[in-house]
């Protein structure tokens, strides 16, 4: 099956949620199964709310050992309960065959694949001969790693096994060190993704991304201005206690107020969403050229403090005309005007003599 083969099947098998396709589709519920009065509590909670799809974890995959790892097949009785009392769809994730023929009988309405299994084409291909000739909606999360081709095989090896009910995950990306968001949502390869599969649903799942309750709004903000069709957000009855991601979950009353907050715009069409991709990149290489431009002057602060030392003065002419001159040279290799790099270069100039000038003076 080519590309255009992919797109064509998308197209004629649009996912069926089997609910009023509105924008944002939520998803909703804890991170985990923990009990029945937890399962059903959170749920009626998030039913009054109007929210039409109920998201819990079952079989847990984990980091370390020791730490819980869900409830298991019994978890799937409680949400065919919450099914029977407030008529919402089920969503759990699935990582084995077993787990799929456990979901199905239990009358689960959609899977989801989970960033670890995406990882590993020998599962994903298990999984899709599994999922062969379901209607159920199949949601492909993003692996771990920030590798746009491995989440795009995972989707094509689904197409190949005639599993068409397919959506995609965005649940950020797992790099080292990361500061602001437990995952890295780096936008550009869902983004990039979805120039891919422009008809593929897209469902962000900023709980994920955040690691924390702080910064999921903006999360969740940004996804909508990027053309997602819903959000995946975890909530908990009572996150204090919760048995799994504590931090990241938030009460049924408190994802009300955020999605009463949020700016539902217009979605763009396909050159504003190319745009947005590009401008992705921009924000990246400006940050990048503001982390470099912090990395020259601690060099000419270290300058400074030689100059100093030595008593000798900051402006030195002869290197200051050899660093414009070369820079000029090098700027008409990448097509940049001549005045363009001096206007830079002289602020850059300017503000080290501004830094050292302040060593001087201490």
């Amino acid at each position: 099956m080519d590309d255009n083969n992919y797109q064509e099947t998308i197209k004629e098998s649009k996912i069926n949620w089997g609910i009023e396709n509105d924008r944002p589709i939520i998803i909703s519920g804890p991170c985990s199964a923990e009990s029945r009065d937890q399962v059903v509590s959170t749920a009626l909670k998030l039913s009054e709310m109007g929210i039409k799809i109920f998201r819990a974890g079952v079989w847990k995959p984990r980091s370390r050992p020791g730490n819980y790892t869900g409830s298991g097949s019994i978890g799937l009785e409680w949400l065919k309960e919450v099914k029977k009392l407030t008529g919402m769809l089920t969503a759990v994730e699935v990582a084995t065959k077993d787990h799929v023929q456990e979901a199905l009988q239990n009358d689960v309405d959609i899977l989801w694949i989970g960033a670890r299994t995406t990882v590993n084409p020998f599962v994903i291909q298990e999984l899709a001969e599994t999922m062969k000739g379901i209607k159920n909606p199949v949601l492909i999360k993003n692996p771990i790693n920030p590798d746009l081709d491995l989440w795009t095989g995972a989707i094509e090896r689904f197409l190949k096994a005639g599993v068409c009910n397919l959506g995609v995950i965005h649940r950020g990306f797992s790099l080292y060190k990361n500061k602001k968001y437990r995952n890295e949502p780096l936008w550009q390869i869902p983004l990039d993704l979805k120039t891919r599969f422009p008809d593929l649903p897209m469902i962000c799942d900023p709980s994920h991304i955040c690691g924390n309750t702080e910064n999921i709004y903006e999360v969740s903000q940004k996804a909508l201005d990027l053309n997602f069709d819903g959000l995946m957000i975890e909530s908990h009855i009572n996150p204090l206690v919760a048995l799994s991601d504590a931090k990241q979950q938030i009460t049924p009353s408190e994802l009300k107020d955020l999605i009463e907050k949020l700016n539902v715009r217009e979605k763009v069409n396909h050159i504003q969403y190319s745009l947005e991709k590009l401008r992705g990149l921009i924000d990246e290489k400006d940050a990048e050229l503001v982390k470099i431009m912090g990395e020259r002057m601690n060099i000419v602060k270290e300058i400074g403090k030689i100059k100093r030392e030595n008593n000798t003065i900051i402006l030195q002419a002869d290197r200051w005309n050899s660093i414009l001159g070369n820079m000029i040279y090098l700027g008409e290799k990448y097509d940049l005007n001549k005045d363009f790099i001096e206007l830079i270069f002289k602020s850059i100039h300017q503000e080290s003599i501004y830094q050292q000038s302040l060593l001087m003076n201490e």
